[in-house]
């Protein structure tokens, strides 16, 4: 038996306890940052989503500015979907006859080769 003592009024913390209290704290640690990070992001789009005067007097929102850019981008390139599946047809048959005249010089090749030095 070992000579030391408990501590009076100490209860003895065995490893599941001390695991599940680890856990919570970890847990808690993690919520913590979570919330701190979300907040930084919210104030930074807050920002970004601002309001200023435009030209007009009216106020406008940088957001929907953007918005109003990328949309105007996805209509003026949704019209290349269309073609880039004709030119991928028409490279398609390009590559398959490049194929043949690939094959057509190596069998004239190995013919001339095949000929020798006269």
């Amino acid at each position: 038996m070992s000579n030391v003592r408990d501590w009076p009024g100490v209860a003895e913390m065995n490893t599941m306890t001390l695991l599940a209290l680890i856990s919570l704290v970890a847990a808690a640690a993690l919520f913590l940052a979570l919330t701190r990070f979300l907040h930084a992001i919210s104030r930074e789009l807050e920002r970004i989503g601002g309001t200023k005067k435009s030209d007009y007097g009216n106020p406008a929102s940088f957001l929907s500015k953007i918005r109003l850019g990328v949309r105007a981008i996805e209509v003026q390139t949704g019209g290349l979907a269309p073609e880039v599946i004709k030119l991928n047809g028409g490279l398609t048959a390009i590559r398959d006859g490049l194929g043949a005249i690939d094959n057509n010089l190596g069998g004239v090749i190995t013919a001339v080769s095949a000929q020798g030095p006269k």
